[in-house]
């Protein structure tokens, strides 16, 4: 008898789980950031490059990062600008 409650729920649970997994894949996927920031790895990681939220070739060490700030970083350190592109410019930072 334990057993046959013990698949009931299980069953259950897999049927939950196949409801929402339907519900996730119906929503459109969140809009990319305007702007993002691009760490290296290791120790400190430091930023190695801002991007627009558009710019594929960002790496997966990316978080996104307000207006002000990516201008801020641009206007620090015009070597962060991202060559594809060009936030800084996008931002009116030249």
């Amino acid at each position: 008898m334990r057993e046959q409650d013990l698949a009931r729920a299980r069953s259950w649970c897999d049927a939950e789980e196949r409801r929402l997994a339907e519900v996730a894949a119906r929503q459109p996927p969140s809009p990319p950031p305007d702007w993002m920031v691009e760490q290296g790895i290791g120790q400190g990681r430091r930023i190695v490059a801002v991007h627009q939220g558009h710019c594929r070739p960002a790496g997966p060490q990316v978080k996104p990062v307000g207006a002000d700030e990516a201008r801020r970083l641009l206007t620090m350190d015009t070597g962060l600008t991202c060559q594809l592109c060009r936030p800084d410019t996008e931002l009116g930072v030249l």
